[in-house]
């Protein structure tokens, strides 16, 4: 190994367990050469997750009807409207793989999903009544990262499409813990450096690059417009201990301090909408169909952690930024306002009492910035309308008029509740919650461990104009659980949630309240 690889590696804590159990994540700046510095025995290491869900929806319309514009809260039965329940099962198969060079200065890393969120009972092989199996799907096996990384005198360079998920979660999440769904990638050319006790880190990712054509051969493309092109470029700084270092301090009984920020910027010159908005017939891309775009987007986000044997406490917030100069997606045709943004959100996780073993319990809050046009606005497909009063969802900005979208949506991965925000709404914004929680772990139990979870979720909107009952008070949320991990690897969880909606979900058009919602999951894991 080169002299001072190995100071060097100590100072960026990149080591965060043994490396047979290290998985291939990299999801974070810090993260990245956890498996570089030493020769090794092992050049394959492997690791992964297996996964299968359960969920018994009842009410999530909350039997408060149609929103003005048609929307349902949540799904009904098909054949019987007037039904309550709906069910929902599905299946994930995980592998991290990293393959590290005989003198540990090199290391490339693969995350492959099999069969993911794939619902049990569906594609059959034939029709219903006389299916023998499933078919696999073209998306059976999906290739979500792969990357590598070396050791060089100054740091780590990496390069390739690795996770990108940075402090809570809130904003960009890689989706790694167990119960994830999505989780962010980029493709993406980083370096990451120690230097006066803290980590450094630059990025440039290739988000976009626009429509493409084959090369003479048909094995290459190239890209058509350079100016298409939406690149981003991050850079960060971080003080940060690892899961070793955290034990050993914890251990001692000493306070350990992490924090970090970061700042990203995203911008576009020009766009070809056509490449991407649905359109009728085929439209042939020429020279017509470049709009100028001039879109730039600015985030920057902290992150502090403080950690104790008696306590913990963790904390995120961001400030967004952006806009487009011209937001028209049908060239030619120009719009005379600027779109822009100014979004903003933070989270707090915390803990007090031992975490391992025995009874801890703690507050969490959170909020996203609004927007005061009607609906969340979680989701906002191209071309939709503008919602009407008392709809659920929708376009935050509508122009002429409203040049505007303030909501900022946390990732829907980060998950402060079951029903409401997880389920009705699809995440948080254009909201504040406040979640004080507590948890008794049951040690030695049957070669495992057992941990019984409570949670309160009392909600409300920024902006009453968002609501479908134009109220801010959304609902109170009950949240119990139990979850059991054996030894070896195997987990069950069980979760049971109520909600007790408030005005804000009422329908005030049809004279009808919101009525509760309940819910059941049930998770079984295989971690090896």
């Amino acid at each position: 190994m080169k002299p001072g690889a190995a100071s060097l590696l100590a100072a960026l804590a990149l080591a965060g367990a043994a490396l047979a159990t290290v998985p291939a994540r990299a999801t974070g700046f810090e993260e990245l050469g956890g498996e570089l510095g030493d020769r090794v025995d092992r050049h394959v290491l492997w690791n992964g997750t297996f996964r299968l869900r359960g969920a018994l929806f009842s009410n999530l319309d909350l039997d408060r009807g149609p929103t003005p514009s048609g929307q349902l809260l949540f799904p009904v039965p098909l054949s019987d409207p007037n039904a309550q329940t709906l069910t929902h099962a599905d299946m994930r198969l995980r592998s991290d793989l990293t393959f590290v060079a005989p003198n540990g200065g090199i290391a490339v890393k693969l995350r492959l999903d099999v069969l993911d969120g794939v619902t049990l009972g569906s594609a059959p092989d034939g029709p219903p009544s006389a299916a023998t199996g499933q078919s696999p799907g073209s998306a059976a096996i999906a290739i979500k990262r792969a990357w590598a990384e070396t050791l060089t005198p100054f740091g780590v360079l990496a390069a390739g499409r690795m996770g990108s998920g940075w402090g809570l979660g809130i904003l960009t999440n890689g989706g790694d813990c167990f119960d994830c769904d999505s989780g962010d990638a980029a493709d993406r050319v980083a370096f990451a450096t120690p230097l006066l006790g803290l980590i450094w880190a630059v990025a440039l990712d290739f988000t976009a690059i626009g429509p493409t054509t084959e090369r003479r051969g048909g094995t290459h493309a190239v890209d058509l417009d350079p100016a298409d092109d939406v690149w981003t470029f991050t850079f960060a700084l971080l003080r940060y201990h690892d899961a070793r270092a955290h034990t050993r301090r914890k251990a001692a009984g000493k306070l350990t301090f992490d924090a970090g920020a970061y700042l990203s910027h995203r911008w576009q010159d020009k766009d070809v909408p056509a490449e991407y908005t649905p359109v009728a017939v085929d439209v042939p891309l020429t020279q017509r169909q470049v709009v100028t775009r001039g879109f730039t987007a600015t985030a920057v986000d902290a992150w502090v952690r403080v950690t104790h044997p008696d306590f913990e406490v963790e904390a995120e917030g961001v400030v967004l930024f952006g806009g487009y100069d011209q937001a028209t997606l049908v060239p030619g045709a120009l719009l005379r306002d600027e779109v822009t943004a100014s979004q903003w959100g933070f989270a707090l996780e915390s803990r007090f009492g031992d975490g391992a073993r025995g009874l801890s319990g703690g507050l969490n809050v959170g909020a996203a910035s609004g927007d005061p046009a009607y609906g969340f606005g979680v989701q906002q497909p191209l071309g939709s309308s503008a919602p009407a009063r008392g709809d659920l969802d929708g376009p935050q900005a509508s122009l002429p008029g409203d040049a505007r979208f303030d909501n900022l949506r946390f990732h829907p991965d980060y998950r402060v509740d079951q029903i409401l925000f997880r389920e009705i709404l699809g995440t948080i914004t254009d909201a504040a919650y406040l979640r004080p929680h507590g948890r008794v772990v049951v040690t030695d139990f049957l070669a495992g461990e057992l941990v019984m979870d409570l949670a309160l979720v009392a909600s409300m909107a920024l902006e009453k104009t968002s609501t479908p009952g134009q109220a801010q008070a959304l609902g109170v949320e009950l949240d119990p659980s139990v979850s059991y991990r054996s030894e070896d690897g195997f987990r069950v969880d069980l979760d049971y949630a109520v909600l007790f909606p408030l005005a804000g979900l009422d329908n005030p058009d049809l004279g009808l309240g919101a009525k509760p919602a309940q819910l059941w999951r049930l998770r079984l894991g295989y971690l090896f």
